[in-house]
């Protein structure tokens, strides 16, 4: 009876596994802004890598909207955001997993220059 059990559960995580593989990971914009820049680098390094916001129709991401994240392997990441205004801000320590979405609140922007 355990190891009837023990097979379904591994059955149903392996499942649960392969499709959160094949979703996107989102980033899901909650700043009062239209954020037009958006860079990702692995957490305490400023290696950014490319602007996220390339993948967007429109080249920006607006309030609410979500963006599909391409190229970054699951992990702990820097953001550097920078908005229409120009205001530029880094947000520290992101845990961005495979197939999930991931968001930057207003309260998150705290390290910010313009």
């Amino acid at each position: 009876m355990h190891r009837a059990l023990l097979v379904v559960l591994a059955f149903i995580t392996t499942i649960a596994t392969a499709f959160s593989a094949e979703r996107p990971t989102r980033f899901w914009n909650l700043t009062h802004t239209t954020i037009s820049e958006f860079q990702l680098a692995p957490a305490g390094t400023a290696k950014w890598g490319e602007n996220q916001c390339k993948n967007d129709k429109d080249g920006t991401v607006d309030f609410d909207e979500r963006l599909r994240i391409t190229g970054i392997a699951p992990g702990i990441y820097d953001a550097q955001v920078k908005d229409v205004s120009g205001r530029v801000c880094v947000v520290r320590n992101i845990d961005i997993k495979a197939g999930a979405v991931f968001s930057i609140e207003e309260k998150d922007l705290t390290d910010c220059s313009q």
